[in-house]
């Protein structure tokens, strides 16, 4: 192996372990202030990156019918609790969930009806396939992730499995078994050397370093961002000081939609994507995160990084054995974090 293969390689791992980085910093956002692995999060990205072949190709994006029937769930779910309970103001509740489960998903049904058959600049379809995708993280989360909030961590673990082989079997539904992969972004290329770097590769490493930052200065300067790290440190006293376990949640989910939407699109002009794709890219974002233990953002950030390197090398040497290679380096890691870290019980 050359230097310029050397350099080559490591621009494509660079390129592709920058969404690995993206996806491991979603599941820790959620593991950490819900104990959810969120295994779905990749669904989302494959929702995301399909619907924006959807969109380039002047079409209805399938995704708009999951979430009617996602947010009228929701709705009903609202409905039975107020129902149930009769308190008084118990019925208040139910106008933000009108507006938040029907008035949404309908607005936007509504909206790309309109646009249907339409061709639109990249970046407006960029947008729109965010501010589609979005809305699934906090749908996820009220219906099946709420009910047993106060459930361990292998009974999440559980409903998560469930709720990805339930987004898997809807993708085959809305998209086919075919793949697609969509028009670049940024079709720009320009030459370093003898290297070529795309500007599609550039814009994934401008975006995911903008988001890191976006992420670190909300977390660290804005009141949301610092009641969703109290939830993070300790559930329980979140809630004694008045911080809603419910909203932390939500807002947990909402952020992790939108980084697996950002990453969907991102990756759908880099590689052809299948309704099933996403979850392979989790699954490597879950190896990455491993490396923090599902807490720690900067070493998530590092080990899915490294996976991305690992796989290009691994995909040039022993191509056969790349998903091999990558999945068995989370054996020496779990063995490594089992002798640095001391058992703990889950907190109640």
């Amino acid at each position: 192996m050359d230097l310029t293969i050397l350099l080559m390689l490591a621009q494509d791992g660079v390129t592709t372990g920058a969404i690995y980085v993206l996806l491991a910093l979603g599941l820790v956002l959620v593991f950490s202030i819900t104990r959810v692995i969120f295994i779905p999060l990749g669904e989302l990205m494959s929702f995301a990156a399909l619907s924006l072949v959807a969109l380039q190709a002047a079409t209805l994006p399938p995704p708009v019918w999951l979430l009617l029937i996602l947010g009228g769930l929701c709705f009903l779910a609202d409905l039975g609790v107020a129902l149930r309970h009769r308190a008084p103001g118990a019925m208040r509740p139910l106008g933000v969930s009108a507006l938040r489960h029907v008035a949404v998903p309908v607005g936007l049904f509504v909206l790309f009806k309109l646009i249907e058959g339409h061709t639109l600049h990249v970046l407006v379809q960029a947008v729109l396939v965010l501010v589609l995708v979005v809305p699934f993280g906090g749908m996820l989360y009220r219906l099946a992730y709420r009910p047993v909030a106060e459930a361990s961590v292998l009974v999440l673990l559980i409903v998560s499995v469930a709720v990805h082989f339930v987004l898997l079997g809807a993708g085959l539904m809305l998209f086919g078994a075919e793949g697609w992969r969509a028009q670049a972004l940024w079709d720009a290329r320009f030459s370093l050397g003898d290297q070529s770097v795309s500007g599609q590769s550039l814009l994934v490493l401008g975006v995911t370093v903008s988001l890191m930052g976006a992420l670190y200065a909300f977390f660290k300067g804005s009141l949301s961002g610092k009641a969703l790290r109290a939830a993070a440190v300790c559930r329980r006293g979140a809630q004694l000081v008045g911080i809603s376990a419910e909203e932390a949640g939500r807002s947990a989910f909402t952020l992790a939609a939108f980084i697996a939407a950002l990453c969907g699109v991102l990756i759908a002009p880099l590689a052809t994507v299948y309704f099933d794709s996403g979850f392979l890219f989790g699954l490597k974002g879950f190896v990455g995160a491993i490396f923090g233990g599902l807490v720690s953002y900067p070493a998530a950030a590092a080990g899915a990084l490294l996976v991305g390197l690992l796989e290009s090398y691994a995909s040039f040497e022993a191509s056969a054995f790349k998903e091999v290679i990558v999945f068995g380096a989370i054996v020496p890691i779990l063995l490594w974090r089992s002798l640095i870290s001391g058992h703990s019980d889950d907190e109640s």
